[in-house]
């Protein structure tokens, strides 16, 4: 027997502060997990040298980010588990599970003994960290959008599930200054000693406040009614593979934006383009930020004129500039460049993350919509995302262009270009 549920009952009755408290809790499990991410990477040479040392200081590094690829391959098994919990028991029991796993995670690093204390037991404490981060990740983003879909009015979908999206920026935003100010007023001895692992346990803060907010969010009578007699993998593999596949190609350049236009551009303008570090923290900032306060615009606006204008419009600037603004980041290199290519992709982000959870929330119906977000997004985050960053710079070395990531983030924008040419919403 398949299940049914109403379309606005819930989300037409609901208050305006139990929605509020619905995009507070979803928000800041997603700013948690990435904050954690972020900071992750930015200690990363200092993590390896603590917990993975080796006479080669490359390895020790190569063994260190690492540990984040294995975090990305446990993500489509949280998604499956986690995003079939949420529409099976219900969403706010799940995204309880994901915080609190998460929580868990970061403790773990925040308290992980050293190499030199514990010997092999703190490499595998980092290990079992960004696992448990990595499964809780992946049914983080179903649980959170289709927890947001059954509490918010439909003809706003698109404003509400773009908050989740702009609390990334948020998270870059503080980790970059956290960093900065550990960094410029701690001695390298403090910095190594005690120093990195303040991030996390801000983030470790951050975590039973986030268990607390999510307790404390409305169970919609959607959700509190569902009937559950089916398992939702089992029906998106019987019935729903098709709109698994286009919220797959909708992903694409979702991941290619955050990993490749935000993330690996400041490693791209040290190790390519040879600029200061700072310059790159300064471009990166002014990218986060217009996703910040840009990104709910086009959710706003994506409600009012539909998604699929504002999908295929980023897709096709990010198609056309691409190349040419790789091309002056090589021409000229300097912050002028950096800072107009970072103004051009954050409003090319913005203009796609906006619709781009609305979206793929009426690419599913809604009683397997966690599921079949979380294995849509999971499976494309691993495959284009995750370990973008590797493939580029194998890439510019294999092929000593260094416009490689141009044509990446091209092909992926064609590919998401043709989901989204195909993309339907529903309406049930």
């Amino acid at each position: 027997m398949e299940t049914t549920v109403g379309l606005h009952g819930s989300r037409q009755d609901s208050t305006a502060q139990e929605r509020t408290k619905a995009v507070v809790a979803v928000i800041i499990g997603n700013g948690f997990e990435w904050f954690d991410f972020i900071s992750y990477g930015f200690f990363s040479v200092i993590i390896a040298k603590l917990f993975f040392p080796t006479s080669d200081d490359n390895l020790s590094l190569l063994l260190s980010v690492s540990t984040i690829g294995v975090g990305f391959f446990m993500r489509p098994v949280g998604g499956i588990i986690l995003g079939g919990m949420a529409d099976k028991i219900g969403r706010r029991a799940t995204l309880v599970i994901t915080i609190t796993l998460m929580t868990i995670g970061t403790a773990l690093i925040a308290f992980a003994p050293t190499y030199k204390d514990a010997g092999i037991f703190a490499p595998l404490m980092i290990v079992c960290a960004r696992l448990l981060q990595g499964f809780s990740a992946g049914g983080e983003m179903g649980g959170a959008t289709g927890f947001l879909r059954d509490h918010v009015p439909v003809e706003r979908l698109g404003y509400y599930t773009s908050w989740i999206q702009a609390s990334i920026g948020f998270a870059i935003i503080l980790a970059s200054v956290l960093a900065v100010v550990l960094v410029k007023y701690l001695s390298v001895d403090q910095v190594e000693s005690w120093g990195w692992r303040i991030p996390f346990l801000i983030g470790l803060c951050l975590g039973p406040l986030g268990i607390y907010i999510r307790n404390q969010a409305h169970d919609s009578t959607e959700d509190a009614t569902r009937v559950r007699e089916r398992t939702p993998v089992i029906e998106i593999a019987r019935r729903w593979k098709s709109r698994t596949l286009i919220g797959f190609g909708l992903v694409i350049f979702w991941t290619v934006c955050s990993y490749v236009l935000l993330f690996y551009i400041p490693t791209y303008a040290t190790k390519v383009l040879h600029l200061p570090a700072s310059t790159g923290f300064i471009a990166v900032l002014v990218g986060a930020s217009i996703v910040l306060f840009v990104t709910p615009i086009f959710g706003h606006l994506s409600d009012r004129y539909g998604r699929r204008r504002f999908l295929m419009g980023a897709l096709v600037m990010a198609i056309i500039a691409a190349h040419p603004l790789f091309k002056l980041l090589n021409a000229s290199p300097g912050l002028h460049s950096l800072l107009l290519f970072q103004i051009v992709f954050g409003l090319v982000i913005a203009c796609y993350e906006g619709p781009i959870l609305a979206a793929l929330s009426d690419t599913f119906p809604r009683q397997i919509v966690s599921t079949g977000i979380s294995i849509s997004y999971n499976l494309a985050v691993i495959t284009f995302g995750g370990f973008s960053a590797a493939i580029l710079t194998w890439a510019i070395a294999a092929t000593q262009n260094n416009l490689a990531p141009a044509f990446y983030v091209m092909g992926t924008a064609a590919l998401s270009f043709i989901a989204t040419a195909c993309w339907s919403p529903r309406k049930d």
